[in-house]
């Protein structure tokens, strides 16, 4: 629950940050405005309104910039593997791939909260200070985990020019981690897919050289699959798989 509480808090300072130069600007939250006759008349301002609709854009961000796109794209293609349509199901498989995203990016959160969170809650930091703060662990993981390929694709139509990865721009980093996840993602998914489609073959054979043809394959390899995965203590490999491709 704290790291939860962590990575919410600094999801909402991420997206509420204002420049402290700007305080002779700063728009207040509310707005009362008094009539002639006595009468008072409330306005909220546009910054609630950005605040607001930017909030609608969490989960997105959320998702595209932590290790959650590559956990559920190979969970959702090993339950295809196995043959299960609806098991697990998909709440279930979105509840394991985000308690393992909040695992694998805990030393993420833990230098953000250090070095961004604690320090503006404390005031020590201003919020644009707070923001660049967090910014670098997030900028460090993603560079870790994307492509060069995918990354020059991404600064050439981009039409800049970067002599370093880490001076990349974090609205052109972010689209090629997102593309670099999901290739990793089907890779490690084509890897857990060939041993069961070994067994739907080898199953499909056999029935047919019994002159089965009517039986679907599928039904009789289900039970061999669902064992084969239990006996090499499937689960475990796959998570441990998922978190070592983070280099953990």
């Amino acid at each position: 629950m704290a790291v939860n509480k962590k990575w919410c808090l600094l999801l909402l300072l991420l997206f509420i940050a204002i420049p402290a130069s700007a305080k002779d600007s700063f728009l207040p939250a509310l707005t009362v405005t008094t009539n002639p006759d006595g009468s008072q008349e409330y306005s909220v301002t546009l910054q609630i309104l950005a605040m607001m609709t930017a909030l609608s854009f969490l989960p997105a961000i959320v998702i595209m910039m932590t290790s959650f796109t590559r956990i559920i794209v190979v969970l959702a293609i090993l339950r295809q593997a196995l043959g299960l349509q609806q098991t697990p199901s998909n709440q279930v498989l979105v509840g394991i791939a985000l308690f393992l995203s909040f695992f694998i990016m805990s030393p993420v959160l833990n230098k953000i909260n250090d070095n961004a969170l604690q320090p503006y809650l404390n005031d020590k930091l201003t919020s644009v200070q707070a923001f660049h703060e967090a910014e670098k662990p997030m900028r460090t993981f993603m560079l870790g985990q994307t492509r060069l390929t995918d990354l020059q694709t991404f600064v050439e139509i981009a039409n800049i020019k970067v002599k370093d990865p880490k001076d990349v721009p974090i609205q052109v980093l972010i689209p090629a981690f997102i593309t670099s996840e999901l290739k990793t993602a089907f890779q490690i998914g084509f890897m857990l897919f060939i041993p069961f489609l070994v067994i739907d073959l080898v199953v499909a054979s056999i029935l047919m050289a019994m002159g089965m043809m009517m039986l679907s394959p599928m039904i009789v390899s289900l039970p061999f699959k669902l064992m084969l995965f239990v006996l090499v203590d499937g689960w475990t490999l796959v998570m441990g798989t998922l978190a070592k491709s983070f280099g953990l």
